[in-house]
């Protein structure tokens, strides 16, 4: 039988069936998609193959999935560092955002941002920032698979006038996305948090995200400041407004997630409600630990996200599954708080899970898109190897990553990218870096 491609790998982790570990085995891969998984030998007596990749020394893994980012910020990268969240927002990036903003810096630091993914392995991200068509037109260029946070706030910016405009705006890129793309691009709807968007404009979110059966993507419970303010405001913390605006519900994609007590945990596991955790920037800003023990304890789903690279500072997934094992273990006390398996699964099948792609990507199966992360394990630094998995989350990292597929498609071989001139985007961040150093 004829097929696009075959790769045969040393070790392939699927993710699922949990913790199992494939050794000399082969994926084929046609139209997109995985259509067998079986031994090397016999995999060559059965398929011919237009490409054979044979990575004798990696691991191969579902494609990593960051839920949680603002990429176009890479091109803030280092601007305002070692300052609390709402500091760091009011006396530094907004002020930048307001200068700076718009289709082109979006377009460029959207791509700078799918360089440095795809790099770490990445293959798909959930994105919330301004000028979506923008953002959109760098993901097509690159060919990483994405959701896009059509954003509302209730203030101006560059983009948009107030809440409704948001909408409108982001509507109509949904609109042109939905006829001309190849599906990778979906999007969902994202204010920005509670504390910049309304109750007004959350009902309307919530009509809009039910009649289309859209995601809701929103910052929740970052910092204690946030829940304080809530309750002077409004007389309630922040997830109890959105429970009674309606908004908990099992299409929620809620990023942070540091500060809950056990009743609010149980209200997210109850209705189904997905976490996109950020320990490096929770860290980095002083928000604080997010309870990941009591959360997966609870049942519910938790993924990873970097956060933009303005507040982390980088876009890698590798060094978030590690901290985030690291932390919950030392927070609880329990060595066995966060297995490596399970910080795998928080990185591909969870994170599916919470942009409802779980059908489609975050494992290893057959009949699954071919979004695929291959890992090099030949290098001292991840020598001897007794256990591949363990590996992956204690001692691998992003530069060890060598190949990466989304839909079958070769985005990365051996370490350089096939669809992006990274000399081109590095010209251009540096050409961004002056006009935002000139003030």
């Amino acid at each position: 039988m004829n097929v696009d491609q075959i790769i045969a790998a040393r070790w392939i982790v699927p993710v699922m069936p949990r913790s199992a570990i494939l050794e000399h085995q082969a994926l084929v891969v046609d139209g997109g998609r995985i259509i067998d998984l079986l031994p090397q030998a016999e995999a060559q007596q059965k398929y011919v193959a237009k490409r054979t990749e044979r990575l004798d020394s990696h691991v191969l893994i579902p494609g990593l999935i960051n839920l949680h980012t603002h990429a176009a910020m890479s091109l803030m990268r280092g601007l305002a560092d070692d300052l609390s969240l709402m500091r760091w927002l009011n006396e530094h990036i907004w002020p930048a955002e307001t200068r700076h903003v718009s289709e082109a810096f979006v377009g460029d630091g959207t791509l700078l941002a799918c360089a440095e993914m795809l790099r770490g392995g990445i293959t798909c991200f959930s994105d919330m920032y301004f000028f979506p068509s923008a953002a959109a037109a760098a993901i097509e260029k690159a060919g990483i698979r994405a959701m896009l946070g059509l954003v509302v706030l209730d203030f101006p910016t560059a983009y948009a006038t107030d809440a409704d405009d948001y909408l409108n705006k982001g509507f109509a890129v949904r609109d042109a996305l939905r006829e001309n793309t190849d599906g990778r691009i979906t999007t969902c709807l994202a204010p920005h948090a509670p504390y910049t968007v309304s109750d007004r404009s959350f009902e309307k979110i919530l009509t809009f995200a039910e009649q289309l059966d859209l995601n809701i993507h929103t910052h929740l419970h970052e910092t204690l400041d946030e829940i304080v303010k809530s309750e002077a405001e409004f007389g309630l913390r922040p997830l109890q407004r959105f429970a009674n605006l309606g908004l908990v519900g099992p299409n929620l994609i809620a990023a942070h997630g540091v500060h809950l007590t056990i009743s609010e945990i149980e209200l997210l596991a109850e209705r189904g409600c997905h976490i996109a955790h950020c320990p490096a920037s929770n860290l980095k800003l002083a928000s604080g630990i997010a309870p990941i023990k009591a959360l997966l304890a609870q049942g519910v789903n938790v993924g990873f996200g970097t956060d933009g690279a303005a507040s982390n500072n980088a876009l890698d997934i590798f060094a978030e599954m590690r901290l985030a094992a690291l932390l919950a273990k030392g927070v609880s006390g329990d060595a066995e708080a966060l297995a490596a398996s399970q910080a795998l699964e928080m990185a591909t099948i969870n994170a599916a899970k919470a942009l409802g792609l779980e059908h489609e990507i975050g494992s290893i199966e057959i009949g699954k898109r071919a979004d695929l992360t291959a890992i090099d394990m030949s290098s001292v630094e991840t020598t001897p190897c007794y256990d591949p998995l363990s590996h992956l989350i204690y001692a691998a990292g992003r530069e060890q990553v060598t190949h990466v597929w989304v839909d079958g498609m070769l985005l990365l071989e051996q370490r350089m990218l096939t669809k992006i001139d990274m000399n081109e985007i590095k010209e251009k961040a540096k050409l961004w870096q002056n006009k935002l150093q000139a003030r």
